[in-house]
């Protein structure tokens, strides 16, 4: 059973797995994190309070965190299929990961970012600080032991979806779990690829969380 394929499959959907994660994850980020930073703004507590704006992508987040994964995952295999040709495999997985981390990762930048002391921003703004610096030169720096442990939580969820959408073809370790595990009924290659999808999450949380302790210790 545990042929040089099989062992060949399970190494491909490891590296299947870390794309998608990490794919997803660095553009999710390039979305969630200015979304984080306007929700953190224009909150009526914020440096820049603007109400409309805020309710917007207020009720954007809401709307697309309510939906369970696999059910957002089948709704955007039109869209999928719109940008990439195709709406299955690890590359047409990451566009409804992007669209699913997105709103949850500007929900941690948001709240790491009003975390900050008001005092410190008060400081900033008594000495001539733009918004702009603000965000940049004391939001985002003083928020950064945050921010570090908030992507780190956010790429084991992200891991855990990329998991799931093995239920449609998304290929990487879900896929084979799904596959091998529950098509076929062989246990002990969905227990091995259990097992992997633990170990990537302990070793995303050792590393995250072993940065974020660094960062707070040179503040």
């Amino acid at each position: 059973m545990w042929s040089s394929e099989i062992i060949t499959m399970i190494i491909q959907g490891i590296g299947e797995t870390l794309y998608m994660t990490l794919g997803s994850t660095i553009l999710g980020y390039a979305l969630g994190l200015p979304m984080g930073i306007l929700l953190a703004v224009t909150d009526r507590d914020g440096i820049r309070p603007n109400a409309v704006i805020y309710k917007v992508l207020d009720v954007v987040a809401n709307i697309i965190r309510s939906i369970p994964f696999l059910i957002l995952l089948i709704l955007l295999i039109p869209f999928t299929r719109a940008i990439i040709g195709k709406s299955y495999g690890p590359t047409g997985t990451v566009v409804p990961l992007v669209v699913a981390a997105a709103p949850f990762i500007a929900r941690m930048v948001e709240s790491s970012l009003k975390e900050v002391d008001n005092g410190v921003i008060e400081a900033a703004r008594s000495m001539g600080a733009s918004n702009l610096t603000i965000i940049t030169k004391v939001l985002l720096v003083e928020a950064k032991t945050s921010l570090i442990t908030g992507s780190t939580i956010a790429i084991g969820t992200i891991l855990g979806y990329s998991a799931m959408a093995g239920a449609v073809g998304g290929g990487g370790l879900g896929d084979i779990a799904i596959r091998y595990g529950y098509h076929r009924y062989e246990t002990d290659i969905m227990v091995v690829t259990v097992i992997l999808l633990v170990i990537l999450v302990q070793i995303f949380q050792t590393i995250g969380m072993r940065v974020a302790s660094r960062l707070d210790r040179r503040r």
